[in-house]
């Protein structure tokens, strides 16, 4: 697998970013961010939910652990889960009742490196830091049926 390294020096090449995966992004897909906090994941996930059209306002789901906006004109939902205070405890996924929104939606999970086996072989890795200049970078590392699409970089 070839990881693709960019430079993201606004919020809105991360939201672009965001929409340069959202367009690839198919129902059934899984979309992983790791990153500390500050980094952009949620910007990113903006960008994801914008080429997705999907409805409702995307926000960190901290406290909710995970939200679920409806289709829009594509015909394709996202799931978007924060499993930060999942604290490594993917059984907790299950609750959430996430596998049956799962099928028609794209699933981004925040914080979401120790999930990759509960989904199965097919997702993006997106690893982000932000650097002392305030700078992003982004890392996207594609598995399974990721590695044929066309993404940045």
């Amino acid at each position: 697998m070839v990881a693709v390294k960019l430079e993201l020096p606004t919020p809105e090449d991360t939201v672009d970013l965001g929409k340069a995966i959202g367009a690839q992004a198919r129902a059934g897909d899984l979309v992983l961010l790791t990153g500390p906090l500050g980094a952009g994941k949620t910007v990113l996930v903006k960008g994801i939910a914008a080429a997705l059209g999907v409805q409702g306002r995307v926000s960190s789901p901290t406290f909710v652990l995970a939200r679920v906006h409806e289709p829009g004109p594509r015909g394709v939902g996202m799931v978007h889960i924060d499993a930060y205070r999942l604290g490594g405890d993917v059984d907790q996924l299950e609750d959430l009742g996430i596998d049956t929104a799962a099928d028609d939606s794209v699933v981004v999970v925040e914080w979401g490196e120790f999930v990759a086996d509960r989904f199965g072989p097919d997702y993006l890795l997106v690893r982000l830091e932000r650097r002392p200049d305030d700078v992003r970078v982004a890392e996207l590392e594609p598995h399974g049926s990721w590695k044929g699409r066309s993404l940045p970089g």
